[in-house]
């Protein structure tokens, strides 16, 4: 179920733990034109405390660039900008209190990625602007607070996705915060980057790659470092590294740098970026690596146009969804009568669900082809299992708020009510799962009931089913848990009613 056509123009926001960036780029079917690149150096991992706390300091730095970000943005319809928050946002303790006052500057809502989600759309930015090649290749990004590695091969879905949690700004400010540059710290720095990738060392060697890119601003970083003190020709080399650290523990300290081409902010985080980068070397036996223009914000437009149905793209989403339907050996042909009724009362929701129709209509979608996939762990409760698997499952192509309202309505698919409370948000998610909870009641005999004569009328105050009076006669135990639904549904304060009508009406047909 592809989205509208897309927007003239889409814009990405990364923010990351290191920098916030934001990306336009103008779209036609053809090509992928970049109008306009900023990047504000917040650090925001820099003000992460020990108890996982962003500072004041921080939190200003990065709603001041917020701002910034949405003058620039200002008059860009909603689906055309998507902003997401990587790993600081992830950890940190007080982040939904800065996200609510970041959605607020930035007139656009905000979401936090995974760390594999993360490595995922790092591979589509870096790939997209390479070559396709002829041989699997690693891409490594490290962050302000946290290494990404992918490895696949061409365009391909990648078959290796890793996220460790470390970065140039948290492995700065832990080894190298009293601004000395010393052997001693970096062998600490180094010893502690190796220490953590030994948990994927194994997994990386065996994954085949050969060939490695770096793509975030560390590796272009240290790529210049190189050429400065000229040593390489900005290929990143063991040995080139080597006299870059050697370089960096002359000048003795961050503030005494002066590498041409880098600029102050990225000569702060640039020792701990090394001594990561020399660790990756070391423990995954890289030779050389070559620094990549593209990376998350390039990922996140590739997205974009993907979930608008390009023909020359695909939405991962859906790839996700197949995949576990037929890993939870799903009946087909029960969700697909789901989905079908379920959508075709969806379009009552037009005006509630507003600008989040297509948004809430694809849920559903997703919903009702995933919601007996708990079947496969028991029966009782099965939506519940389902619910779990949903929730804590890796879902490659989802954000983490798409992935809770995907589990949310199918948790909610039957049952009491009021365990959903809190997880849905506004009237339409609470329509759009009336509309799941009733196609699945109407085919719980699964029997094949193509078109069901019912009709949802939707107004601000209530919800009211119209249903041939005479099919309700002819399917008593229906009418009963009809009934019942109407009840349910008082407890959580919304008013949804039966309507029998004489003459027969037809469900909307699926969209």
């Amino acid at each position: 179920m592809p989205l509208s056509a897309p927007p003239p123009m889409l814009a990405a926001i990364d923010l990351g733990s290191n920098s916030f960036r934001l990306e336009l780029a103008r779209i036609d079917e053809h090509r992928i034109e970049p109008v306009d690149r900023l990047r504000e150096p917040v650090r925001l991992a820099g003000g992460l405390s020990k108890d996982k706390r962003l500072d004041g300091d921080s939190q200003a730095r990065g709603l001041a660039a917020l701002a910034r970000f949405g003058e620039r943005l200002r008059g860009l319809d909603a689906r055309a900008v998507r902003a997401v928050g990587t790993n600081t946002l992830r950890v940190a303790r007080n982040a939904a209190d800065f996200l609510r006052r970041g959605e607020a500057v930035l007139g656009y809502p905000i979401e936090v990625i995974a760390g594999r989600e993360e490595a995922r759309l790092i591979w589509v930015g870096v790939t997209h602007l390479l070559p396709k090649g002829t041989e699997p290749r690693m891409v490594v990004d490290i962050g302000g607070g946290s290494t990404e590695f992918v490895v696949g091969h061409g365009f391909a879905e990648p078959h290796l996705m890793e996220s460790i949690y470390m970065g140039c700004v948290g492995w700065s400010k832990r080894f190298f915060q009293d601004d000395e540059l010393s052997r001693s710290n970096f062998r600490s720095a180094e010893l502690a980057a190796r220490r953590e990738l030994q948990v994927i060392e194994k997994a990386v060697r065996k994954s085949g790659w050969r060939e490695a890119v770096g793509s975030s601003g560390t590796a272009r970083a240290i790529s210049l470092a190189l050429i400065a003190i000229g040593v390489t020709d900005g290929t990143i080399t063991a040995e080139g590294m080597e006299s870059l650290r050697a370089a960096l523990i002359d000048a003795g300290a961050v503030s005494a740098l002066a590498l041409p081409g880098l600029k102050p902010d990225r000569l702060q985080v640039l020792p701990g970026g090394l001594a990561i980068m020399i660790a990756i070397f070391r423990e995954l036996a890289v030779d050389s690596m070559l620094p990549a223009n593209g990376g998350l914000c390039d990922g996140l437009i590739h997205d974009q146009i993907a979930r608008y149905g390009f023909a020359k793209h695909h939405d991962r989403r859906e790839t996700t969804i197949s995949h576990l339907m037929s890993l939870y050996h799903v009946d087909t042909v029960q969700a697909a009568r789901v989905e079908q009724t379920a959508l075709g009362l969806f379009g009552a929701l037009g005006e509630l669900a507003g600008e989040r129709a297509d948004a809430l209509g694809l849920a559903l979608a997703h919903a009702a082809r995933l919601h007996e996939i708990g079947l496969v762990i028991a029966h009782n409760g099965y939506h519940k299992h389902s619910a779990y698997i949903v929730e804590q499952g890796d879902m490659p192509g989802f954000t983490s708020m798409e992935q809770a309202l995907l589990a949310s309505l199918v948790l909610g698919q039957t049952g009491k009510l009021p365990k959903v409370e809190g997880r849905l948000r506004e009237r339409a998610e609470w329509g759009t799962l009336l509309c799941l909870r009733l196609a699945v009641l109407i085919h719980r005999s699964r029997g094949d009931a193509t078109s069901v004569p019912l009709e949802l009328l939707a107004t601000p105050k209530r919800f009211v089913l119209d249903v041939d009076r005479q099919w309700l006669e002819s399917n008593p135990l229906t009418d009963y848990a009809l009934v019942g639904e109407a009840d349910e549904w008082k407890k959580v304060g919304i008013t949804f009613e039966i309507s029998a009508r004489d003459a027969p009406v037809l469900a909307r047909g699926a969209r």
